[in-house]
């Protein structure tokens, strides 16, 4: 039964990244980048350059009536400028876009005089699903999760796992598919099934990284469906990895190779053994 769920889930996946890209979202509500003065999120590469939170440029700071704090240290900003050039050849103006960027602070780690003008939201009061508590639990030596705001990572020096709390999603099943995605990971321990994508180091976004990537989110996509979370999910994990496919020059081969590896890690955490997976 297993084999035929994890056969629908890497179809499905298939089916969809054929279809086009579908806008991904991080499913926790706390935790992004954002201007503090709009409360709009930072972007692009922004998003990755700066840690969640408010911030907020010097000037925007001292005119609100507050302070940044002696020693502190801005984060940049980048953002592109277009200039407007004349084409010696065609006498046409021409538009050459040129990288600049500016600094932020961090309103609450940085600052003094200010408040946080996030409003929190009402946070969601979710009962857990206690198929998916049990495939978690069954994971014999899974690596120790904690629960804090913003960040969801594995660490393999450490070998443990950081999702932000149940209370953070919208729906459940976004908190259990964001845990499986980082169980997943966490499979690839050299103690464990020894993946090159966990063991070795890699740079954000080189081959590797996205390889691991894909293989982790397809992994938690079969764990959902293992459990019987609705495919709600689905579409997320499918933009998702459309995004590495894309940095791997969307060689769409890599995604039944990647499958083959997600269900060895699913395999794992259910404790079935690769021979009697095969009968």
């Amino acid at each position: 039964m297993s084999q035929k769920i994890y056969e629908m889930v890497t179809d499905k996946i298939i089916q969809l990244l054929q279809a086009g890209v579908i806008p991904w979202r991080r499913p926790w509500r706390s935790g992004a980048a954002v201007n503090w003065q709009t409360q709009r999120p930072y972007r692009g590469i922004n998003a990755f350059l700066l840690e969640a939170g408010e911030y907020a440029t010097f000037k925007c700071i001292t005119e609100a009536g507050g302070t940044v704090k002696k020693g502190a240290k801005g984060e940049i900003v980048v953002f592109w400028k277009w200039l407007e050039k004349e084409n010696e050849e065609t006498g046409e103006l021409e538009k050459i876009p040129l990288l600049r960027y500016y600094r932020v602070f961090n309103i609450a780690t940085q600052c003094e005089g200010l408040q946080s003008k996030r409003d929190g939201g009402a946070q969601q009061d979710h009962d857990p699903i206690e198929e998916a508590e049990q495939l978690i639990a069954g994971y014999a030596d899974r690596p120790p999760i904690r629960f804090a705001p913003g960040r969801a990572f594995y660490r393999p020096a450490d070998d443990i796992i950081s999702v932000p709390p149940l209370v953070d999603y919208d729906q459940p099943e976004e908190y259990y598919c964001t845990v499986f995605h980082e169980l997943v990971h966490s499979t690839g321990h050299a103690k464990r099934l020894n993946r090159s994508g966990i063991t070795e180091l890699a740079a954000f976004g080189d081959e590797n990284y996205s390889k691991e990537e894909l293989i982790a989110e397809i992994g938690a996509a079969m764990m959902c469906a293992v459990c019987g979370i609705d495919n709600t999910t689905m579409e997320n994990s499918a933009a998702y990895i459309n995004g590495w496919l894309r940095a791997l020059k969307e060689d769409q081969r890599l995604i039944v190779q990647a499958a083959g590896k997600a269900q060895r890690a699913a395999d794992y955490m259910q404790g079935i053994t690769f021979e009697s997976s095969e009968a």
